[in-house]
């Protein structure tokens, strides 16, 4: 349920109608608006009789929301969220961000060399894994802490903001002391006690959706993050699960729109993931822009017949320099202003 009060009501107001929501056995979500304040409310399974919020002073109307996701829900909150990593905003009305760097953090010489050439290309973050959830365990499963402090010292050489997994409640400390956006894995989409645990600290997180995930469930996946505080959230579309082997996963594109339609929060495409295949990946970042992302990540690295992990899908420096140009041009064609 969402309590939408007058434009003219008072912060006592306000309180009345957060103390009879607490009555009534629920939690109230206030929600500051440009115009109004609009009052969430929590914890409901049901229909929940309004009657007694209508009468009370300052409210205007009660909606009703039948969705399982609700703070990341546009009824919730209608106007669009920007999340501000280590100075770069993403989100509605910015200029689409990318992130760029190597699947996996190998060495000092590996990170540091990729992070200042994407930056020279124009990337607006590194990217870099520390600890990598493989499918096989004797494949490389990542440096760790080592590959933590490698990626840092690569942002610090180029001045980019750095985005890292972290795959387990009791690492998201150790991670947040090195990046400045925490990213989940398709395959950690529902572990929600680490959900629960991004929500309770104050840095962006970056959600990636499940391998069969619908889209309700990866709003609802979203909900646990910002139902512990945490509104710092990018939504981002990895490739889905379907019948079809030619590529990696199938690319949902609809979904960028799609959430941009139900949720306030910025979604993010990840073409290298979604298509496997290095030749689909400046096409596909392209389409992502014109459907409506807010940014994509990408894959490079400067040897990728030697990377150790998803070399095929990885750019080579050439490659992302001249997806970079392409970006440029498709992102002042869609008018969004150079800064």
């Amino acid at each position: 349920m969402l309590i939408v009060m007058n434009h003219t009501a008072t912060q006592a107001d306000i309180e009345a109608v957060n103390q009879a929501v607490a009555e009534m056995g629920f939690s109230a979500a206030p929600i500051p608006g440009s115009e109004r304040t609009a009052i969430g409310v929590l914890g409901n399974q049901g229909y929940v009789d309004d009657s007694k919020i209508l009468e009370l002073p300052g409210v205007q109307r009660v909606i009703h929301v039948s969705k399982p996701y609700k703070l990341v829900s546009r009824d919730f909150h209608p106007e669009d969220t920007i999340v501000d990593v280590a100075g770069v905003r993403v989100g509605q009305g910015c200029r689409p961000v990318v992130v760029a760097g190597p699947c996996a953090v190998e060495s000092e010489e590996q990170i540091v060399r990729t992070a200042l050439f994407v930056k020279k290309a124009g990337a607006d973050m590194l990217r870099g894994g520390a600890f990598k959830p493989r499918t096989g365990p004797h494949t490389f499963q990542g440096l760790r802490e080592e590959g933590l402090e490698l990626l840092a010292l690569a942002g610090r050489e180029s001045g980019l903001p750095v985005v890292t997994e972290v795959m387990s409640p009791d690492s998201v400390g150790l991670v947040a002391d090195y990046a400045d956006l925490l990213q989940v894995g398709a395959r950690n989409m529902q572990n929600f006690d680490l959900l629960r645990e991004l929500g309770r600290i104050r840095k962006p997180v970056l959600l990636k959706r499940g391998m069969s995930a619908t889209v309700e469930e990866f709003l609802a996946a979203a909900e646990y993050i910002l139902a512990e505080g945490n509104e710092q959230v990018i939504l981002c579309e990895r490739g889905i699960r379907t019948f079809e082997t030619a590529t990696r996963n199938t690319l949902d594109l609809a979904v960028a729109p799609l959430i941009r339609e139900l949720s306030h929060l910025p979604v993010m495409i990840d073409p290298s993931h979604a298509t496997g295949k290095r030749s689909l990946v400046p096409p596909m970042t392209l389409a992502a822009l014109v459907a409506g992302a807010h940014g994509v990540l990408v894959e490079v690295h400067p040897e990728p017949e030697k990377a150790l992990s998803d070399g095929p899908q990885s750019l080579t420096f050439q490659g992302f320099e001249r997806l970079m140009a392409d970006v440029r041009r498709m992102t002042d064609f869609l008018g969004f202003a150079r800064e």
